[in-house]
């Protein structure tokens, strides 16, 4: 049997997890609409009511939620914002793409950590984005992930 030349398993840092958590910061939710039935807004949500982070919708859409304008690709997002963190909710064979245009943001928009939410898994792009100096936290959601330890 062929050995696997896939990248090896990522693994959460939990100090990654504390701080994306824990210290004030713009969020950019991709995948985030004004469909409260959906994940991505409760966890939006969540993030701005329990944790005080302010949250910058990015969906095809670009609709206006918790009173943020939206924009339909990072990219758009105006120069000058800092987005400390993009969280993902986009299904797993198309966040490389994703994640390959927030490495391409990193700089002009600060990102720092990208977040990849429960069942949202691509050890290629995590490794990219860990290569271009990023942190990554995979398959896992800040909601599961509070209270810390």
């Amino acid at each position: 049997m062929a050995r696997d030349s896939r990248p090896s398993a990522h693994r959460n840092d939990p100090a990654v997890i504390r701080e994306a958590l824990t210290t004030p910061a713009t969020w950019a939710v991709v995948g985030l609409s004004e469909n409260r039935a959906r994940t991505a807004y409760r966890i939006a949500d969540f993030l701005v009511s329990q944790l005080s982070m302010r949250v910058i919708p990015v969906h095809p859409d670009a609709p206006t939620v918790f009173g943020q304008d939206g924009y339909a690709v990072l990219a758009d997002i105006p120069d000058g914002t800092t987005v400390e963190v993009v969280d993902f909710f986009v299904r797993s064979a198309l966040v490389g793409a994703v994640v390959d245009e927030a490495i391409a943001q990193r700089e002009r928009l600060g990102i720092r950590t990208l977040w990849l939410q429960l069942g949202v898994v691509d050890t290629a792009a995590a490794a990219r984005a860990e290569a271009a100096g990023l942190q990554v936290v995979m398959d896992t959601c800040p909601k599961m992930e509070w209270p810390l330890p």
